[in-house]
């Protein structure tokens, strides 16, 4: 129903960076590996492919070629689909049609000034409205050093006698350059040129019409039946709750689950949320005692997480019964909140990553269960489902909120995990949160959360030695929490938080920042 660009993989640590800014200038756009056969590519119908960059040199054994008959295909008018090439994706055309890539003098990596046109020449359709001299963000080691037969540069840098290039017989371009990183100044502009006056898309995929288009999707596909749909208070099961129940009202049944391990307040905000605000057939149960009983002793982080997975499952499939036998029937239909980048990595030509750790969220309930899944945002970024929580008028403060690992505070507190520990934690994370919130800073980090040590350290708190528990405060800022940087909040503002941490939560007598990236380290502590 809308213009598709599609995005062809080349392992480019950016790859979902140009889908999202693609997607930006109002084009539907989606990811596929750089392996897959260009009459797939085709099935798609899109109305232009990007090739992102990658790590590799087109000389390298395990370096992805590009299929040349990507430059045969054509879009319903009979007119060819239109390639831009970004970095690596730009090598492999330029290599596959007869141009010659090699290692360059100088690698280039960091900001550049780019020359749009170079002397003597029109400026292309890529760079209209892009000024000469802007900044643009260079990260390669190999440069083009002659072109194929019949394309022209459009652009340099300094350092880059080839930043930019096209074929001047069809809508082919490439970039040595990042244009969908914000380091890029006028990459958007670059992206919104390709998609628009090269391909010809319209620009009308927005959030509005996702919602309306989905809303009728649902409607047709359930009918009279009806949807579960496990609710933990996070954005994703949030909004997927509230289009859900614009779509089909009483035929959604919500299942709230009170694993002892949510943060202050979070059990009512929820209940008041969902059942107020609303008015929606919210089922819960608090579960505090079974999954307490069960972590009782467990300091594994797998093991925790395989239990906590567990224990949601039977409680979970306890109060799907429940609304069975409600009913009379039992609903036929799973919803979930499962985002676009949780499924990014099972297309990526090298395969899924190692498993680092189980993922945060408790998810991919068992087949037994047999239900048929509605998944509205699989194809959708975070920021996307925001916007569309904002349009179904979910409240601020969950429609902003930071993520919520699956197993909550279990993954939070290192080693054993007590009601004790427990209420430490809360406490001092609400204090942090609390303090963000207040000093508007909330909403410029991407995750903040206090984690609770295994260490005891010496204090002095009114001239009595303490022994007591170390608390970390954790901040990142990040776009998809697949990469993350520490976030560089104020010193004051730190400090005033330890203090405050340290005089109202007893039990804690020292506080520590952790200023680590991701990688090397992961965002949560376990």
């Amino acid at each position: 129903m809308h213009d598709k660009i599609v995005v062809l993989d080349f392992g480019s640590q950016y790859t979902q960076l140009i889908a999202r800014r693609v997607r930006e200038t109002g084009v539907y756009s989606e990811i596929r590996p750089c392996t897959v056969e260009a009459d797939a590519i085709d099935a798609l119908n899109p109305s232009g492919v990007i090739l992102s960059g990658g790590p590799c040199s087109v000389y390298d054994e395990a370096g992805p070629a590009l299929d040349p008959a990507l430059l045969e295909l054509e879009r319903p008018d009979g007119t060819p689909v239109p390639l831009l090439g970004i970095c690596y994706g730009l090598q492999a055309m330029a290599h596959q049609f007869g141009g010659e890539v090699a290692r360059a003098d100088r690698r280039e990596f960091g900001r550049a000034q780019l020359q749009v046109p170079p002397d003597g020449q029109e400026k292309s359709l890529l760079f209209e409205g892009v000024p000469s001299g802007s900044t643009v963000w260079m990260s390669h080691s190999d440069h083009l050093t002659d072109l194929p037969d019949g394309y022209e540069v459009i652009a340099r840098t300094d350092n880059a006698p080839v930043a930019a290039v096209r074929d001047t017989d069809g809508p082919y371009y490439g970039v040595q350059f990042h244009p969908e990183v914000v380091h890029t100044d006028y990459g958007r502009q670059i992206l919104e040129n390709f998609a628009h006056a090269i391909c010809g898309c319209s620009g009308d995929w927005t959030p509005a019409s996702f919602v309306e288009e989905q809303t009728e999707t649902i409607r047709d596909r359930v009918g009279d039946r009806h949807v579960i749909l496990g609710l933990s208070g996070g954005v994703d099961s949030s909004v997927a709750a509230a289009l859900l129940q614009r779509a089909l009202g009483d035929q959604l049944h919500c299942i709230f689950v009170n694993n002892g391990l949510l943060r202050k307040g979070e059990w009512n905000q929820v209940q008041d949320t969902f059942r107020g605000h609303f008015e929606m057939d919210l089922r819960t149960t608090d579960a505090t005692d079974r999954f307490l009983e069960r972590l009782d002793g467990v300091t594994d982080p797998e093991e925790k997480r395989t239990i906590v997975g567990n224990t949601f499952i039977e409680v979970f499939e306890e109060q799907t019964e429940a609304i069975a036998a409600d009913l009379g029937h039992r609903p036929t239909y799973l919803a979930q909140g499962t985002l676009y980048p949780d499924l990014i990595e099972s297309v990526s030509f090298k395969g899924p990553s190692v498993t680092i750790k189980t993922h945060h969220n408790v998810g991919g309930l068992p087949e037994e269960l047999d239900f048929d899944l509605i998944e509205p945002f699989r194809e959708l970024f975070k920021d996307e489902v925001r916007e569309i929580g904002r349009l179904l008028d979910v409240p601020a403060p969950i429609v902003g909120r930071h993520p919520f690992p699956g197993p909550g505070l279990a993954i939070r507190i290192l080693g054993q995990i007590t009601r004790e520990r427990l209420a430490l934690l809360r406490e001092a994370d609400a204090i942090f949160i609390e303090e963000l919130r207040a000093n508007d800073l909330y909403d410029e980090v991407w995750q903040a959360f206090a984690v609770l040590l295994p260490v005891q350290a010496v204090g002095v708190m009114g001239d009595e030695r303490t022994y007591e528990n170390v608390c970390a405060l954790r901040a990142v800022t990040s776009v998809d929490g697949m990469t993350a940087d520490w976030a560089h909040l104020p010193h004051d503002f730190l400090g005033h938080v330890s203090n405050r941490i340290v005089n109202e939560v007893p039990g804690i007598n020292r506080i520590v920042y952790d200023v680590s990236s991701k990688p090397p380290a992961t965002i949560e502590w376990e």
